[in-house]
């Protein structure tokens, strides 16, 4: 079949390489995608957003599957058009998608179903934001409601820290309509993981678990980014927390969204901090995260495809997928100044050299071809991951491959999967 992956990412990188190994994938087109999705298929010059022009070319170019990559069409209702020109669509609806595009749906839902979560209170109104922040005591998170691409989460470890993020996303509107509304929970605390599970709408395929390492610096030091490195598995979630979580979280969601908007059909992804007092969310996802999505296809075994059709098709329960019992590690490269001002246009060496290597994919995300040369066009540029018997032995693989490419002020995080390291040899 031909397929339509819509995205232009690392996430998206990670799709079209795993989409092309797929016997069922006879051409694939991903709209607009980067460097490193010309690898994998055929590059086409629309835009992510452009809502129509990707179901014009769906359907004058014989598209069977249209796979959504990024929140962002997801929230511009891309499936739930393509779906009217009567073609299938791997993705939740505008209004499934909710569960990640409104964080204050989203905390209502889990209210409503009785899902663990930080207490909340939202506000439209900045006075009244800051006159409850500043009768609050403890440690404050402040979330923009809508899309902010993974930084519109500010941790205040005193009260008054949250006036000026609220500030900016409400008076200053740094994220525009976006920060419109805000969220401000009570801080968790605890061991971090992201559970990606595959959902047709009353099927739930649960898959291997992943952390994520949003903050900037080394030792989860500075303001957070859309994520700086991965790994998958995830030691801290045993069999029977990841049962739980499926229980208590993941079923929950779906049946509360089926009951609000109808069926969620694609990827719930359940962000989850592991408190003393056990699994609570953070967030919640409507597609694969980004980094996660790299280090969880490098270990996946079993046909994508095949997974995805199953899922518009809603029999989800007719899949059984594999997974490489080898760790996986990403450790995300990105310009100097992320995630604030950054150059463009660098020229970027080693990235052949790397992903040559064994067991290592290079992933790219911000970078583009010009003539011969790859260059910069991002804050984060590439995800490099690589695979190793042990947790270990995948950092070292990917860091070894890491230290074969530079451009220009570039920079990484040198401690990714140090916690998965050290919860390994307890």
């Amino acid at each position: 079949m031909k397929i339509l992956l819509v995205g232009s990412g690392g996430r998206e990188h990670a799709l079209a390489w795993k989409l092309r190994q797929s016997p069922q994938c006879e051409q694939l087109f991903i709209a607009p995608g980067n460097a490193g999705t010309a690898q994998c298929g055929t590059n086409v010059p629309i835009s992510e957003l452009d809502v129509p022009a990707l179901v014009k070319f769906a359907r004058e170019n014989g598209i069977a599957l249209v796979v959504v990559g990024g929140e962002e069409p997801l929230a511009a209702g891309l499936v739930d058009e393509v779906r009217k020109a009567k073609l299938m669509a791997f993705g939740p609806t505008k209004e499934a998608a909710q569960i990640e595009s409104d964080k204050a749906f989203s905390k209502q839902l889990m209210r409503e179903a009785s899902i663990p979560t930080a207490e909340a209170r939202t506000f439209t109104d900045f006075t009244a934001a800051r006159n409850y922040v500043l009768s609050r005591q403890g440690a404050l998170v402040v979330k923009a409601a809508g899309l902010a691409k993974g930084k519109g989460a500010v941790v205040c470890e005193e009260p008054y820290q949250a006036v000026k993020p609220l500030e900016q996303m409400m008076v200053e509107k740094v994220f525009g309509a976006a920060g419109e509304t805000v969220l401000v929970e009570d801080r968790l605390t605890g061991p971090e993981a992201s559970v990606l599970s595959l959902c047709d709408g009353k099927n739930i395929y649960v898959l291997e678990p992943a952390q994520d390492h949003k903050p900037i610096g080394d030792g989860d030091t500075g303001p957070n980014t859309g994520g700086m490195g991965c790994y998958c598995p995830v030691p801290v979630i045993t069999d029977a927390v990841l049962s739980q979580v499926e229980r208590e979280i993941i079923v929950p969601a779906v049946d509360a969204l089926r009951r609000r908007v109808g069926r969620f059909e694609g990827v719930l992804y359940t962000g989850l901090m592991l408190t003393a007092s056990g699994p609570r969310v953070i967030e919640f996802n409507a597609r694969f995260g980004d980094p996660e999505a790299q280090p969880v296809l490098m270990r996946l075994k079993g046909d994508l495809v095949e997974a995805m059709v199953a899922v518009c098709e809603h029999r989800l329960d007719e899949v059984t997928l594999g997974w490489d019992p080898r760790p996986a590690v990403c450790v995300v490269m990105a310009s100097g100044g992320y995630p604030d001002k950054y150059a463009k246009g660098l020229p970027i060496t080693g990235v052949d050299q790397a992903d040559a290597m064994a067991d290592v994919k290079v992933f790219i995300a911000g970078a583009q071809q010009e003539g011969d040369k790859l260059v910069t066009a991002g804050g984060r540029v590439l995800g490099v991951t690589a695979l190793g018997d042990t947790i270990a032995a995948a950092k070292a693989r990917a860091y070894e491959a890491v230290a074969k490419i530079s451009w220009p002020g570039c920079y990484y995080r040198h401690d990714i999967a140090d916690k998965a390291i050290a919860a390994a040899t307890r």
